[in-house]
């Protein structure tokens, strides 16, 4: 009977937030706020779940992307100067709620609980770790049970620049010398970001020394040549670069409003946080008065149906949080999984071609995880406690490549994971006026570098500062915050100030004048890709 493997690839997103001034700290607090939940509520929780799982000696394979926005605020001493302090703030607000709800000893619990874990990730954050995650997780990519994956400098959607070859190239070089920067290796695996592909972005990727990607299934299922396995097995592009095909398991097991695992009533409600409910007065220091709201992580009630939006303390029982229900249904959930995907590749294998195992690469967004299911950490940890149960082995892409140039060649078609498959929702009508400017400022970019390619001092400190600009203003990120109303004053002032910055650079230099002190100030509120060289957006051979 053939081999059976499932890969479990867990991607996430970040903006770049940064700001140095109180009085933005204050203003984009909500912005801020949510990396400083990612690192609490996603970040630290899986390395505890990697450690617990290597010390009670359980196997674990991971596939991740950790991006290099992300990487690069994880190892910003401002950044973690601030989430110490967030920190400290939200262990305030949660003491004053163990006191406040003192009547009901239920809800203190859920209080308390809630305290202990700022307390134990303020501890191991500052002390264990030296207030640096990044290396943590590429100790257990040594050990040999995670396989992190490079991707782009910034979540730039590829298919709207492929006519623009040397800002491919720009992005995939910055993620190529960020994943060096901060793992130390030579990566193997390239994610494209939001899955978006369109032809002839392998040949940019396969130049720069990358093994594999992974398509969306539109890509691989509507290719010139539909594959003989399908999804079940690797395929490669006519330059060998291998490719996998992402099963999404959002929408059809974890947040589907009828049957998802995430939707179960005993789960925690993400929805329900004291920080919206609770008088400003009584949030303080965590959240200044008359400054915007935002989550604090002392959430009471499941996803039952809440009748009273105007109760802060859930005054049914039926709608109080139970953890240990909630784990017991983790447990259930996890096994159900694993049900679905015996099914899925047993069948497989049943009508595979003549290949050497059948596999599958399941797709986990971890913000949306986050977002939407607060045990979803609880969750993946039980896939590997009760692997017993699956007739699938765990492993990663790289270990499954063993006959790369004897796969099947196919011609892939253009397709993402946003909107209804194409991306379109990053092209909206509240977003698409981002284009014209981003597709402007690529275009000088590349003028730029071929205009002043042996410039030094001054000018190439001006051509750095404008490489990244760009980038940042690249990032498909914010069409997409724009599109799902998240933040739009926010997005509009970060993208119009990254524009802003690139065309000051470029009339600058049109001009031959430049002001030091603007350039020294924006240097350091965005000290993004230190090692930015602006020729790698030079036309290429």
């Amino acid at each position: 009977m053939l081999q059976k493997k499932l890969v479990l690839l867990l991607n996430t997103n970040q903006q770049y937030v940064r700001h140095l001034q109180e009085e933005d700290i204050k203003k984009f607090a909500p912005e801020i706020n949510r990396l400083f939940e990612s690192i609490t509520d996603t970040y630290i929780p899986l390395l505890w779940m990697f450690e617990k799982l290597e010390a009670e000696g359980v196997a674990y394979k991971i596939q991740m992307v950790l991006p290099p926005v992300l990487c690069t605020l994880l190892e910003d001493t401002v950044i973690q100067a601030q989430y110490v302090d967030w920190l400290s703030r939200a262990e305030v607000l949660c003491a004053k709620e163990v006191k406040r709800v003192s009547k009901n000893k239920t809800v203190q619990l859920l209080a308390q609980n809630r305290l202990d874990v700022l307390k134990k990730c303020h501890s191991d954050f500052t002390e264990r770790y030296g207030m640096r995650l990044i290396p943590q997780f590429a100790l257990h990519q040594k050990a040999g049970n995670l396989e992190i994956m490079a991707t782009t400098g910034t979540d730039i959607f590829m298919p709207f620049y492929k006519d623009l070859k040397e800002v491919l190239s720009a992005q995939v070089e910055t993620g190529l010398l960020a994943y060096k920067t901060f793992f130390g290796e030579i990566p193997d695996g390239f994610w494209l970001p939001d899955l978006g592909y369109a032809e002839g972005v392998e040949s940019i990727i396969r130049a720069y020394g990358f093994n594999y990607t992974v398509l969306d299934p539109r890509s691989t299922l509507l290719a010139k040549e539909l594959p003989k396995d399908g999804i079940f097995y690797p395929c490669r592009f006519y330059n060998s670069l291998a490719c996998f095909t992402a099963t999404k398991v959002d929408g059809r097991l974890l947040y589907n409003e009828d049957d998802g695992f995430a939707e179960n009533e005993v789960y925690r409600n993400e929805n329900r946080d004291i920080a919206f409910e609770l008088p400003a007065k009584e949030l303080a220091p965590f959240i200044e008065n008359g400054t915007a709201r935002y989550a604090s992580g002392c959430k009471y009630f499941n996803k039952s149906f809440d009748s009273d939006l105007s109760s802060v303390i859930p005054e049914d029982e039926t709608e109080l949080y139970n953890p240990e229900t909630a784990l017991e249904q983790v447990q259930k959930d996890a096994e159900n999984f694993i049900s679905v995907f015996n099914a899925e590749l047993n069948h497989a294998s049943e009508l595979a071609s003549n290949t050497d195992f059948v596999s599958e690469t399941v797709v986990i967004n971890l913000d949306d995880m986050r977002k939407n299911w607060s045990e979803g950490i609880n969750w993946i940890e039980a896939l590997f406690r009760n692997a017993d149960k699956a007739d699938f082995e765990y492993a990663t892409c790289n270990e499954l490549l063993e006959n790369q140039y004897s796969m099947q060649k196919i011609y892939p078609y253009y397709a993402s994971n946003l909107g209804a498959g194409y991306g379109e929702n990053l092209l909206s009508n509240k977003n698409c006026w981002m284009m014209r400017y981003v597709r402007k400022a690529s275009e000088r970019m590349v003028d730029l570098a071929e205009r002043f390619p042996t410039d030094t001092g001054l000018k190439a400190r001006l051509l750095d500062l404008a490489a990244k600009e760009l980038m940042i203003a690249q990032s498909s990120g914010w069409a997409k915050m724009l599109d799902d109303d998240i933040s739009p004053e926010y997005v509009k002032t970060a993208f119009t100030e990254s524009i802003n910055a690139f065309t000051m650079v470029f009339d600058s230099l049109g001009s031959n004048t430049v002001s030091t002190e603007w350039l020294t100030n924006l240097e350091a509120e965005h000290p993004l890709f230190p090692w930015m060289n602006y020729r790698i957006f030079s036309k290429k051979q």
